[in-house]
């Protein structure tokens, strides 16, 4: 996720300013920064009312990150699809 890039650094809007923003520590902030936290329901809502865009769309971006991820880390070579009759 590219919130860093797209939000803070552009506007030069620092972590503890947006943690402060979203009534959340600065730790959760960094972690999802640096996409070692996952973008929750809330957190979309918060992250919605705060940077904008819509929650739908911060929950996409989450679901993309969580894929990509999980690609990196399986072999799907050993899987067979389930033949239906």
């Amino acid at each position: 996720m590219a919130i860093g890039e797209l939000y803070l650094d552009p506007f030069k809007i620092g972590a503890i300013e947006l943690a402060i923003n979203l009534q959340i520590s600065q730790s959760i902030v960094s972690r999802i920064i640096n996409g070692k936290g996952g973008i929750t329901p809330l957190m979309a809502l918060k992250l919605s009312k705060v940077l904008g865009r819509s929650p739908e769309s911060w929950l996409l971006m989450q679901d993309q990150h969580d894929l990509w991820s999980a690609r990196q880390n399986v072999d799907l070579g050993a899987y067979q699809m389930l033949k239906f009759a």
